[in-house]
């Protein structure tokens, strides 16, 4: 069973073409107005729509990847959960982890993250792979911190204390008080970046309306070589401020 389901590597990107084409055509559209606008030279702004284009490809990816480990984080406590009322019961950890995938099934579709790596472990143990070990590569692949404290824990008591049920308890705790605090953060990191999205982008819409209907005000900094060096300026100003607002706006929980 353990090779007939492929290993998912959550590390790497699960972006398809179609994905990888509207984060393009976005780019695209958003390079090239930025820099229409501040310079007005449309072969320019079509180089810089197509960079951007190819770089937004690999941030989307990026930000698909990360949205992936979050629901995964999220499938696994409630994994967590589902053994720890089996194993309440009186289950053993394979037989709690077979009754977690009877009730995550019901909440997850088949081919969901969280049920792919309990076929997977699950298929392990069948071929004696020991559960410290699946969980363990589990938690590689993953990358996510919970998942390997959990795996670290597990292999450091399997085989020596029956205290596997208490772990699993105490672990869904752990994670869900981080939760608990990572949405309180979240909610209130929504409306500020809110506000940074509108104060980046109202300098654009400011220069694009007068420059279109400042009768000619606007036309200095598109015609002389002073002006090209004030768009200069203030492109490198806008960038800068773009990467500063968003690095302050996304904090690392």
């Amino acid at each position: 069973m353990e090779t007939a389901i492929k290993q998912p590597d959550y590390t790497k990107s699960q972006a398809v073409l179609g994905e990888h084409i509207i984060a393009f055509a976005m780019g695209l559209v958003i390079g090239f107005l930025v820099i229409f606008i501040f310079y007005r030279l449309t072969m320019l702004a079509v180089g810089a729509g197509v960079a951007f284009g190819l770089i937004n490809v690999f941030l989307s990816a990026h930000r698909a990847s990360k949205s992936r480990l979050l629901k995964l984080r999220v499938q696994f406590f409630d994994l967590l959960e589902a053994m720890s009322v089996a194993m309440r019961a009186g289950s053993p950890i394979l037989r709690s982890l077979q009754s977690a995938r009877e009730d995550l099934i019901l909440i997850y579709p088949a081919d969901s993250d969280i049920i792919t790596e309990l076929d997977i472990i699950i298929g392990k143990f069948n071929n004696a792979v020991p559960l410290s070990e699946a969980f363990s590569d589990f938690a590689r692949r993953s990358g996510l911190e919970d998942i390997a404290s959990f795996a670290s824990i597990y292999r450091a008591i399997e085989g020596k204390s029956n205290r596997a049920d208490e772990i699993v308890r105490d672990t869904q705790q752990i994670i869900a008080d981080k939760m608990e605090i990572e949405m309180e953060i979240e909610t209130m990191m929504t409306a500020a970046k809110s506000e940074v999205n509108i104060m980046l982008f109202m300098p654009l819409v400011i220069l694009g309306v007068i420059g279109y209907a400042g009768a000619g005000f606007m036309d200095v900094i598109y015609t002389t070589g002073a002006g090209r060096i004030v768009s200069t300026g203030g492109l490198i100003v806008f960038i800068i401020s773009f990467a500063l607002a968003r690095k302050f706006s996304n904090v690392k929980l």
